[in-house]
């Protein structure tokens, strides 16, 4: 089965469920900043939507309201956006890193800091201090 894309509206309600975990459109549309709070029904249907979608699941209704819970973990979606981006330079780890370096969104310091973050991979010595 093919993953479907998620708006930016979407993957914002399915971070609150992340977040909050079971709860009901209401809980999710009260757990909303102020500033991003919208209608209820706009809520309600970016839930089913997401539901829908495979990225939330109904558990049980209590009342008139339905509960939802995540059917996906973040480590699972964040996976696929990974691999999204990544096609986008054609599978190349390298040539997205060389954009994220031309555009200034990451530094060589950043790569520095991360390759020294790695597991199994020490960070360069350098006159016998450790660098991060």
């Amino acid at each position: 089965m093919k993953r479907r894309r998620l708006s930016r509206a979407e993957t914002r309600i399915l971070e609150q469920y992340w977040k909050l975990g079971t709860c009901s459109v209401r809980e999710i549309l009260e757990s909303l900043p102020e500033e991003e709070r919208v209608a209820y029904t706009t809520v309600q249907t970016l839930v089913y939507r997401l539901e829908q979608k495979g990225a939330l699941r109904r558990v049980k209704k209590i009342g008139n309201a339905q509960l939802f819970e995540p059917a996906i973990d973040q480590r699972e979606f964040r996976t696929g956006l990974m691999r999204d981006l990544l096609d986008l330079f054609g599978g190349s780890p390298r040539l997205l890193v060389s954009n994220l370096l031309e555009t200034g969104t990451i530094t060589l310091e950043d790569l520095k800091a991360l390759q020294g973050a790695l597991p199994g991979k020490p960070a360069r010595q350098r006159g016998g201090k450790r660098h991060a």
